[in-house]
């Protein structure tokens, strides 16, 4: 018995493919839409990490107010940069889930199939 060899992946765009990709309207917008959440929320975090660092490094009586036992506020300031690290990863998964890889996928369909 002979097998048949699988078929083979699809050829890549070439560069005029890929300029007309990038000014394609879907592409266009895929851009923005990313551009819409990734600034504003980079500098959402990076305004809360410049504060915990100014309140750290001005309000040291604030930030050594206890709160139960040997934890303070300056302690529970810094996890909380944890904390929001790993809710602007979930909010980005939920937001690339529902508004970036629908349209992502149909650019690399098209731009996969689009010679056929």
């Amino acid at each position: 018995m002979s097998e048949t060899p699988p078929p083979l992946p699809p050829e890549p765009p070439g560069p005029d493919a890929w300029r007309t990709i990038q000014e394609s309207p879907d592409f266009v917008d895929l851009r923005r839409r990313l551009r819409r959440f990734v600034f504003p929320m980079a500098a959402l975090f990076l305004a809360w990490y410049l504060l915990y660092v100014l309140v750290a490094d001005f309000a040291h009586d604030f930030m050594s107010i206890k709160v139960i036992g040997n934890i303070n506020i300056g302690l529970v300031f810094g996890l909380l940069q944890f904390v929001s690290t790993f809710l602007i990863t979930t909010l980005y998964v939920r937001f690339a889930n529902r508004r970036l890889d629908p349209l992502a996928d149909r650019i690399r369909e098209e731009a996969e199939g689009g010679d056929r």
